[in-house]
C-alpha cells in the first residue's frame, strides 16, 4: 500500500510516493501551472514514472493546495452569500463586513441581524428570534442564495442559537444549502470570528472545485481505489466532505506541510523550520512534533480573523530572488523573484537575470546549471549577497524565538539551497536528504486531529473534570474527521485563566491526533 502526496505551491507542484514503512520511494517536482490542475496531472504522471508503481496500489491520497487563499486575495471564485448575525439588540454597534474592502464586501447580498446571542456567562441575551430568521432565509431563497454565514454573540459559550438558525436556514433553503456557523470555525470576538465564517461560506464554490478536481485527475490517471484527503492549517488532514464544509481551514496549509515533513525526516520534535521555496521563505515553529499555532488574530486578504492559524513569518526571499547592486554598493535580495521561470530567466540556465540561486552556485553551495556562466561575478559581490540573504533570514529567526538561546534550525524546501548551513541564532543546522519535497511529505505522513476550544468556570466545573471532558470531545471531533479512534492520542492541552471574566473562568483549549482511517 502506497500514499501520495501533493503540495501545489506558488512556484512549483510537489509530489511524492510513500510506502507503508513511510519510506520515500519517489518525489519530483514539477512547475506549478496557471489551471493548477495540469501541473497536478503533471507531478502525478512524473511520480508514478519514477516509481514504477502499480496505480492499483495507491489506497490514500493527500493534497495540500493554495487555491482558498489565492481565492481571497484575487478576490475569484468566491460565491454570493446571506449573513445572519444572532445578537440584537446588544450586538447593532458595528454591522457585519464594516472594515471590509468594498470589492469583497461585494460577495454579501443580503445581511440581518436579529434578536438573540448570550451573556459571558452563558446567560441568555435575548430569545432567538426564529420569525425574523426564517423570513430572511425565504428572501434568500428568492435571491437563489446557496451559502449562509451565521453567527452569535458568544456562542463559543453556547451555540444553541447558532444551531437552531442553521437547522431552519435548510428547512427553509433545502438540505444542499452550504451553511457554516461560527462557532465551528472561530474562537473568541465575534467581529473576527464572523469574519472567518463569512469567508468560509464564500469559499464552497472553491472547495467544490478542488476537491472534485482532484478525485477527477487521480481518476484520469487510473487512480481510482483511493481515499482522497486534504491537508489543513494545523498540520493535520481531513475527508473531502470535511474540507467542503470548512474549506476557510486549508488557508496557510503549505508552510504547515513543510513543517511536518520536517519534523519527519529530521526526527526533531521541537526546532524552527526554515523553509525556502521559489519565491518566498517561510519560518515556523515546531512544538511537539506539530506546529505552533498564531496567538493573534491573522489578516487573510485584508480581512481581520481569529480562527487557528500557524505562527508563520513569510519574507520575500527564495531561490528565484533578483539580486541587484544598488549605486551606493550595496547588494539587495529580493523580494521580486523570475519564480517558476528560474530555468529560463537565472544566469545559470542561460538567462540574463542575476537571482540567489546563482550566487548560491558561484559560491560553491549547490552545483546546479552551468557554473561557467557566473564565473563573471566578482566574489565580493557574491559575498554581499550571500550576506544579505544571511540576515533577512537570521532577523526573521529571532523573531520567532522566544528566548535569547540559540535553537535547532531545519533547511527545508527546494530554495534551501542558497542558504549557509551555519546561521547566528541557530545551535544546529539540519539538511535533511529529502527536504526539498517535505511539503509534500508532509501532506503524506499526516495525521487527523480534532481542536476543542470553551470557555469553563472551574467554580461551576472543577478543572480535572473540565479537562476530561475536553480531551473526550476532542477525540471525538478526530474520529469525525477520520481518525481510527485506536491511535487517537492528545497533542496539547492548554487552559488560560480569563482575569476579566466573574468566577474563576478559563478558556481550555485541547487537542488530539490521531492516523488515517
Amino acid at each position: 500500500m502506497y500514499k501520495l502526496g501533493i503540495d501545489v505551491g506558488g512556484t512549483n507542484t510537489d509530489a511524492v510516493l510513500i510506502d507503508e514503512q513511510l519510506h520515500v520511494v519517489a518525489s519530483v517536482k514539477q512547475h506549478t501551472t496557471k489551471d493548477v490542475y495540469s501541473g497536478i496531472l503533471a507531478a502525478v504522471r512524473a511520480v508514478l514514472d519514477e516509481s514504477g508503481v502499480d496505480r492499483s496500489e495507491i489506497r490514500q491520497a493527500m493534497l495540500g493546495t493554495t487555491q482558498c487563499t489565492n481565492a481571497i486575495v484575487e478576490r475569484k471564485g468566491l460565491a454570493p452569500i446571506g449573513i445572519l448575525r444572532i445578537g440584537a439588540p446588544a450586538a447593532l454597534g458595528i454591522p457585519p463586513m464594516v472594515d471590509w474592502a468594498e470589492d469583497l464586501k461585494a460577495i454579501a447580498v443580503d445581511t440581518a441581524m436579529i434578536g438573540g446571542g448570550f451573556e459571558y456567562d452563558g446567560k441568555e441575551l435575548a430569545s432567538f428570534d426564529a420569525e425574523a430568521a426564517r423570513s430572511f432565509f425565504l428572501q434568500l431563497k428568492e435571491k437563489g442564495i446557496k451559502s449562509v454565514a451565521i453567527s452569535c454573540v458568544f456562542s463559543t459559550v453556547r451555540n444553541e442559537h447558532e444551531l437552531e438558525a442553521a437547522r431552519l436556514c435548510r428547512e427553509v433553503m433545502g438540505e444542499d444549502v452550504h451553511v457554516s456557523i461560527s462557532s465551528e470555525i472561530g474562537s473568541m470576538g465575534l467581529i473576527e470570528r464572523e469574519n472567518a465564517t463569512i469567508l468560509n461560506a464564500a469559499l464552497y464554490h472553491v472547495a467544490e472545485s478542488f476537491t472534485e478536481g482532484f478525485a477527477r485527475s487521480l481518476e484520469d490517471e487510473g487512480i481510482t481505489n483511493v481515499d482522497i484527503y486534504l491537508s489543513q492549517n494545523d498540520g493535520t488532514l481531513m475527508t473531502m466532505e470535511y474540507a467542503r464544509r470548512y474549506p476557510i481551514l486549508t488557508i496557510a496549509c503549505g508552510p504547515t506541510n513543510s513543517i511536518r515533513g520536517a519534523c519527519y525526516l529530521s526526527s526533531l520534535k521541537d526546532a524552527i523550520v526554515v523553509d525556502v521555496g521559489g519565491t518566498t521563505t517561510d519560518l515556523g515553529v515546531i512544538q511537539n512534533g506539530f506546529p505552533r499555532e498564531s496567538g493573534v488574530a491573522v489578516t487573510i486578504g485584508g480581512v481581520r480573523t481569529n480562527f487557528r492559524m500557524p505562527d508563520v513569518i513569510s519574507i520575500g526571499l527564495g531561490g528565484g530572488s533578483i539580486v541587484r547592486e544598488q549605486p551606493d554598493g550595496t547588494v539587495t535580495v529580493g523580494p521580486d523573484s523570475v519564480g517558476y521561470q528560474i530555468t529560463k530567466k537565472a544566469l545559470i540556465f542561460g538567462g540574463d537575470v542575476c537571482t540567489a540561486t546563482d550566487i548560491a552556485v558561484r559560491l560553491g553551495l549547490t552545483d546546479l546549471g552551468d557554473r561557467s556562466k557566473v564565473a563573471h561575478l566578482s566574489e565580493d559581490f557574491a559575498r554581499k549577497a550571500l550576506a544579505a540573504v544571511t540576515e533577512l533570514v537570521e532577523d526573521s529567526l529571532d523573531a520567532m524565538k522566544v528566548s535569547s538561546e540559540d535553537v535547532d534550525l531545519i533547511l527545508v524546501g527546494g530554495g534551501s539551497i542558497i542558504l549557509p548551513e551555519t546561521l547566528a541564532g541557530a545551535r544546529m543546522v539540519a539538511k535533511p536528504e529529502a527536504g526539498g519535497v517535505a511539503n509534500a511529505i508532509g501532506s503524506a505522513i499526516s495525521k487527523v486531529s480534532g481542536n476543542y476550544e470553551k470557555l469553563v468556570d472551574y467554580l461551576v466545573t472543577p478543572r480535572e473534570q473540565a479537562l476530561d471532558e475536553a480531551k473526550a470531545d476532542a477525540i471525538e471531533l478526530a474520529v469525525e474527521a477520520g481518525a481510527v479512534r485506536e491511535t487517537v492520542e492528545i497533542i496539547d492541552v492548554e487552559d488560560v485563566p480569563l482575569q476579566y471574566y466573574p468566577g474563576n473562568t478559563n478558556r481550555v483549549k485541547v487537542k488530539a491526533a490521531g492516523d488515517l482511517r
